[in-house]
């Protein structure tokens, strides 16, 4: 987790948490059950905030249920962690540069699994027409 400044909470931190009381949820829930399960002095509404976010993000789901909305997980914490380095990446002018960088600093046996996950991902991926189904 990371650290926290001045009593706050860190980056990313609160989304972590949110998620993860989500992720325990046995059926869709309402924000104000995810603010129970985090407990502490949080407002309802930095709940919705923290959960519409993590909707944007692809991360949640959610559907209208009366007057509010009902919200699952759609991704656990690796999703989110994908999800911030897609960020950083788009921020980035030279993209080559920084995956290049990314992957030179990896452990050997990190370096490894990424290549074996690239290599299934494009075993996957549909040539002139043909189905994915291998």
């Amino acid at each position: 987790m990371a650290e926290r400044v001045g009593g706050r909470r860190g980056q990313g931190e609160l989304e972590a948490q949110v998620l993860s009381a989500l992720r325990t949820a046995q059926e869709p829930v309402r924000a104000a059950w995810v603010l129970e399960r985090l407990g502490g002095t949080l407002a309802y509404t930095t709940v919705v905030t923290i959960l519409t976010r993590l909707h944007t993000k692809g991360v949640v789901t959610r559907r209208r249920a009366g007057r509010s909305f009902v919200w699952t997980a759609a991704t656990g914490e690796a999703g989110l962690a994908a999800h911030r380095m897609r960020r950083v990446l788009d921020g980035e002018t030279d993209r080559e540069a920084v995956l290049a960088s990314f992957v030179s600093s990896l452990p050997r046996q990190d370096e490894s699994l990424l290549r074996r996950l690239l290599l299934e991902a494009e075993a996957e991926i549909p040539v002139d027409g043909e189905s994915g189904d291998r």
